[in-house]
Order: structure tokens, then sequence, then C-alpha cells
């Protein structure tokens, strides 16, 4: 194994990169690396300060960097040891990636693939007039027929979902954390039954989703209990017996208060605006009142600590479940107020477990134990809504490779194995 500048590939370059991600990673946890140590040119040896089952996991996102060439300005002049090298960057524009000659494994059959960075809409158009091979595109744009290319479709575990604050309204350091309306267990429990999961991705994807009930759906730690039906009459029910009582407008209310609030969403994504709107429909036929609007990540994050919000999550680790539920310093989850014990306890010892399987039974746990959790009959702090299928115009007589559960984000693309696709 060489790099693309010829120089060999060793474990010393292994060591070097993940002391590395220890020292300076701002993307990934790597807290649990004591210190990686070539032991000979082949063999490097991790060795951690505490147990961590899924380090195969975190480790596996990480691409090697060559020791004598890694500087300041390694992220514009990468030199790595891949099935293609970077020939060409017009930051904004494009990509332009040349397949390497010196890779050790099997030749790549695609030789040059250019990355252009687009819009939607930029990328409907370049299709339209066949200007690109393959275009990603959204489910707003599906139903489009171009002459000369197929539309092909990826199942994901590409979540979109809302927070519901799970603790009562109150000021903390100079924010609100917490809603009171949402923070009834009973309201959480009505709101994931009272979604019409199928209705909903219908209206706003055009079919392309499967409905969501967790973050992890078809990944090994996916706790099966998490599935819920769709019930409006249960939902009602809920709602009616935690004191909520349709007031003359519609809108129900208990002790002066009204069944209200508000879902937030990023104004530059369609889809989640799409759904911000559907559910706000849905919602509003079991008497429960939802505002839209629509807010930068500037302040999304603050603000989702009071309200809700259209999020997208999904990775191919369990750390995405410990991120979202476990609680941190400040005594609650990150992203939104939420915190169990016992849910804390499970997560915990899944990640000191040194069996991998074992640790899976734990995630699932932490879940639903059969007693608490965050499923259904659980805290429900979370409503997951859809996995929103990842869409792509394909010119004719171009094979993509077969694809992975793609994540939200980062983690694995389409152009993962572009070096296995072919021209038929």
């Amino acid at each position: 194994m060489t790099f693309t500048d010829g120089q060999p590939l060793t474990a010393e370059d292994v060591a070097f990169t993940y002391n590395q991600c220890r020292d300076n990673s701002t993307v990934s946890d790597f807290s649990m690396l004591q210190e990686a140590v070539a032991v000979s040119d082949t063999q490097v040896e991790f060795h951690l300060n505490r147990p961590y089952s899924i380090w195969a996991y975190t480790m596996a996102n990480v691409g090697i960097v060559p020791e004598h060439a890694y500087d300041e300005n390694y992220g514009s002049n990468p030199i790595g040891s891949g099935r293609y090298k970077l020939m060409q960057w017009d930051r904004g524009q494009q990509v332009i990636l040349q397949a390497n000659p010196d890779y050790y494994g099997e030749p790549p059959r695609i030789k040059q693939v250019t990355v252009l960075f687009m819009t939607e809409d930029a990328a409907l158009a370049a299709a339209m007039a066949g200007e690109v091979d393959v275009a990603h595109t959204a489910a707003s744009y599906a139903a489009q027929k171009i002459s000369g290319y197929q539309l092909f479709a990826v199942d994901t575990v590409d979540n979109r979902g809302l927070n519901l604050p799970a603790v009562p309204a109150r000021e903390a350091e100079g924010t609100i954390l917490g809603n009171d309306f949402l923070s009834d267990v009973q309201v959480r429990r009505a709101i994931n039954i009272g979604i019409d999961r199928e209705r909903l991705i219908d209206n706003v994807l055009h079919g392309y989703g499967t409905p969501a009930y967790s973050v992890c759906d078809n990944l090994p730690w996916y706790q099966e209990a998490s599935e819920t039906a769709w019930d409006p009459e249960e939902a009602v029910r809920l709602l009616e017996e935690a004191g909520w009582k349709k007031g003359e407008d519609g809108v129900r209310q208990k002790d002066g208060a009204r069944a209200e609030f508000t879902i937030l969403f990023d104004p530059e994504d369609s889809v989640r605006q799409a759904l911000a709107e559907e559910v706000k429909n849905q919602l509003a036929e079991l008497g429960i009142e939802v505002t839209t609007e629509a807010v930068g990540w500037d302040t999304a994050y603050d603000r989702a600590l009071s309200q809700s919000m259209v999020w997208g999550w999904g990775a191919h680790t369990p750390m995405e479940l410990y991120n979202l539920y476990h609680s941190t310093e400040n005594g609650y989850a990150r992203y939104s107020p939420y915190r169990n014990e016992r849910v804390d306890a499970y997560m915990d010892e899944a990640l000191r477990c040194t069996d991998l399987e074992v640790s899976y039974e734990l995630w699932k746990m932490a879940q639903w134990d059969g007693s608490t959790g965050v499923t259904q009959e659980g805290d429900v702090p979370w409503i997951w809504l859809c996995n929103v299928k990842h869409l792509y115009f394909v010119r004719e007589g171009l094979a993509i490779a077969e694809q992975k559960i793609h994540p939200h984000g980062h983690g694995w693309s389409i152009l993962n194995n572009v070096d296995a696709w072919s021209w038929e």
C-alpha cells in the first residue's frame, strides 16, 4: 500500500492518524483512545482508557493520512491511499477525481469522477439538459420524467423526527428550557400515535419514504417495541384522560392553558417545512394547535430546548441513540431536555460491554426494557416520522453498484462505491 505521492503507507501512519483524532477531532469523540501504537510496519495496537464496545464504528469513519505530509494545508491538498486521487478542486463548484493507478485493490471501473456542487433546482436542470450522469433530487421532484434518465431510490436510516421537550418550562442560563404542554407524557404519547405516517409519506414524500419509529430503524440495535400503529381514537382518549378538553374553538385546554406548541424548521429545506405543515394539519384534527416557524441554525439549537423542531438524524452507530437520549453535565440530553437514569445506565453499560452482540441487547433495553424507556409506553421524548429515501436521476446505461442503507449526512454516500459502477 502506498500514498498517492508514492510513499509507503505503514502502521506508523495509522497510529499517527488516530492519535491526531484523539487530540484534535471536533467531529467525533475519541476520548476513549489512550494511544495508538505501531508495533511493526503492518500492525497497530489501540490502547483504550476505558472499555468501548463500539470502537469499530468510531474508527471505521477515519481516513488514514500520511504523517510525512500532514500539515495545516492538508485539507486543501490531500494525499490519500484510496481508489481515487484529487486532481482539481474549484471551491464551491466542483471536485475532479481520477483513478489511482497505484491503488492496491481492484482497479476502479470508473476512471474519472466529477462532483458538481449544486442546489436541488440546478441539479434537476442539469439532468434535464443531459449535462450530468447522476443528479441527487428531492421527493418533490420525483414525479418528473426526464428523457434518458431513470429514478434510483435508496433505502435509508435518514430519519426525520420531532423533539418534544420533556420537562416543564423554566429559565436556565438566559434561555428557556422545557415546555409546559409537551412535558405531559400523555400528550407526547398521543402525538406519537396520532400522526398517520403513511399519509405523511404520501403527501410530503410522494411515497418515497418509510415510516420511522426510532433513530435506528433496520439496524442491529433497533428495538422492535418502538413500532406503533396510527390510532387517533386512542390519542384522543389519552388527551382526555390527561385533562385536555376541547374548547369552543376546537383547541383543547386544561387549567386555562391551551394545547399548543411551535414546530421549527430549516427554511432552506423544503421537505422539513412540508413535514412541519403536515404534522400541523394532522394534530389539528386531535385538537392540538401547532404554529410552524422557519428558523436559522444560528438560533435553532437554543430554540429547540423549549419548542419542537424537525430534525434529520440517523447513522451507522448506536452513538446516535446516546447523543439524543443520554443526559449530559447540565442534567439533560444534548438537543432536547430529557433525562431517565435507567436509560442512561443501559447505554453506559452498553458502551462498557466487551461483547458487541451483547451490547446490542443493552442498546435495545435503553429504548424499552419492559417497564421504561423512550418508546410509546415509555417517555417518548422524540417522535420519529419517516425515513427519507435518497433519490437520484441516473442516466440510462449507468449501472449503480448495490448500496448499503444510507445514513443521514456523513458515513455512506452513493459515491462510496463509485469505483464498482459500470457502463452497460
